[in-house]
């Protein structure tokens, strides 16, 4: 699968705000293991020369972003409108789109790479943690305090990356930590206590390995693994047993979460491209477009041509 990288975020913000590359690269990082940096909305707004499709798009690293302002974010199956300040976290696994609804928003947003947050040997393990849980919306509207907490974290970040102490990168993971765990203070509480069985790890390397084949970007794209007993052989365990185990772990049969997923890239496809039914058929892997649109409708309701004339209609 092809996957969004650090280097298509750099060519993207260059391309849009005509910056120089060297402008953007913090000073020290390839000295570092992973990688970390820190934009401000409202400058990239600035220079902006085109509107970009879609500044936060899935991809293969972790972002948090503190945004003032009027906006929106996409799920799959969940759309918020924020009107005030909010903090966002988003993470590979779940694929969303971040829409602006004027170029007079402020805040920032960092991103890194797990690989970041390694060298802290704290046992953190990022897709572990609840705010990166994939079964909830980690976004949060946020009070005036609130916001100014959550900025002065961003800023003590800003001024540690343009400053020469040897150890900044080592500090920089310490911000990093305390905005994961503000914003994990903003969850409810039930969502706060991670389980550690061995039955809670087989689902965790499931989702994970349903989530890597996605998104899909390109038509020539493929999913590979359509069936509960492709998931089972690659984790090497039994079919019947996995099954078991994410029954009791999600109230789901594999089968069901597979074209839960599966249908839920479906309508990201149909909302979010002009892709052929044949190329979105084939991409998700279906035999025809036929399949793909009884699948479609048993899943949503609406046949696929339906459903994109729908969300055409509303944007409209």
């Amino acid at each position: 699968m092809k996957t969004a990288s650090l280097t298509e975020l750099y060519e993207e913000i260059t391309t849009c705000t005509h910056t120089d590359l060297t402008a953007l690269l913090p000073s020290g990082i390839q000295q570092q293991v992973g990688h970390f940096n820190l934009f401000d909305i409202n400058n990239l707004f600035k220079n902006i020369q085109q509107t970009p499709a879609s500044p936060y798009p899935c991809r293969s690293f972790y972002k948090i972003s503190l945004t003032i302002g009027a906006s929106q974010v996409i799920y799959p199956n969940k759309v918020f409108d924020i009107k005030q300040a909010a903090l966002i976290f988003s993470t590979p696994k779940m694929p969303f789109y971040w829409h602006p609804f004027d170029m007079n928003l402020s805040g920032k947003f960092c991103v890194f790479t797990p690989d970041f947050l390694q060298p802290l040997k704290s046992g953190v393990v990022l897709d572990e943690l609840p705010i990166f849980n994939e079964n909830e919306y980690p976004v949060f509207v946020l009070s005036d305090d609130q916001c100014i907490h959550a900025m002065a974290i961003f800023q003590r970040m800003q001024e540690e990356l343009k400053s020469d102490y040897a150890y900044k990168y080592d500090l920089l993971r310490t911000y990093v930590l305390e905005l994961i765990h503000f914003g994990q203070k903003l969850q409810p509480a039930t969502t706060l206590h991670p389980t550690h069985s061995a039955s809670a790890r087989i689902t965790s390397l499931f989702i994970e390995l349903l989530e890597q084949q996605f998104p899909i970007e390109t038509p020539q794209q493929q999913v590979r693994l359509r069936t509960a007993k492709e998931y089972a052989d690659v984790l090497a365990v039994h079919v019947n047993h996995l099954n078991k185990i994410l029954k009791q772990e999600t109230g789901r049969t594999t089968t069901d979460l597979i074209s839960e997923r599966i249908a839920q890239e479906a309508q990201v496809l149909l909302k979010k491209t002009h892709w052929t039914m044949a190329e979105i058929s084939d991409s998700l892997g279906f035999a025809d477009v036929a399949h793909f649109s009884h699948f479609f409708k048993r899943q949503t309701l609406l046949s696929p041509a339906a459903f994109r004339a729908e969300r055409s209609y509303q944007t409209a």
